[in-house]
């Protein structure tokens, strides 16, 4: 039986369209889009908040959609072990829901950054990231202008305790340093996961690159880790 993805699409979601592109396309799963007043999620394996400017990022990306009905399904989901990934809005949409630490905030520079990302793996785990390596450096998109995760100092020390940072900024190289932080991000952080490590949030668009034509596969790292891990847990 196929994988079940759920893509949640909130009034100015827009990456849900190549998500699902991805997901059917690509992967060869089943994907259904989530209107964001549906408040039951249950008959999926796994749940995507894309990105795009929900409710037009008025207040703060994510601080709206995160009130739609949807979300308490989400919340419920997670809670009962499923997995669930957000991508740039979606991270935003997850941190104000509380689902993931910290907060994402106005890019330092107050630019718009559209470009290649290079991202060094902190923690290569199931269900988002194990086919890579630890330390592995993987080039994704980014397309933000609110990606400057910010957590405190007590937050961002149980955090590393925990190994909740998935993700960093750095060069081709892997070192990460000032100079590879696109948006003034907190330790370079690009993606983090909750304590149970079964929700992930990340400012890159893991879901563009899934093919040569589109200029790379390193997102098919994070989608097909994602796949493997819900085969596995049902094959236990």
């Amino acid at each position: 039986m196929a994988l079940r993805f759920g893509i949640v699409v909130f009034p100015g979601t827009w990456s849900d369209t190549d998500w699902h592109h991805a997901l059917v396309d690509v992967l060869g799963a089943d994907a259904g889009y989530v209107f964001h007043k549906e408040t039951d999620v249950s008959r999926f394996d796994c749940m995507v908040l894309p990105g795009g400017f929900s409710y037009g990022d008025y207040l703060r990306p994510g601080a709206i959609a995160r009130f739609s009905p949807v979300m308490e399904a989400i919340v419920r989901f997670a809670g009962d072990g499923g997995p669930v990934i957000g991508s740039c809005n979606g991270f935003q949409v997850l941190c104000e829901a509380g689902l993931l630490p910290g907060a994402l905030m106005r890019n330092s520079h107050l630019q718009f950054r559209c470009q290649e990302q290079h991202l060094r793996v902190e923690r290569a785990a199931a269900p988002f990231t194990s086919l890579c390596h630890q330390e592995q450096v993987v080039s994704l998109p980014i397309s933000h202008g609110d990606g400057n995760y910010f957590i405190d100092d007590a937050g961002l020390e149980r955090i590393e305790a925990n190994g909740q940072i998935v993700l960093r900024y750095c060069d081709a190289a892997g070192n990460v340093n000032a100079t590879a932080n696109p948006n003034g991000s907190r330790a370079n952080i690009a993606g983090v996961t909750n304590e149970a490590g079964n929700v992930l949030g990340l400012m890159p668009h893991p879901e563009r690159v899934v093919e040569t034509a589109l200029g790379g596969t390193d997102g098919l790292l994070i989608i097909q880790s994602i796949a493997s891990a819900i085969e596995h847990a049902a094959a236990v």
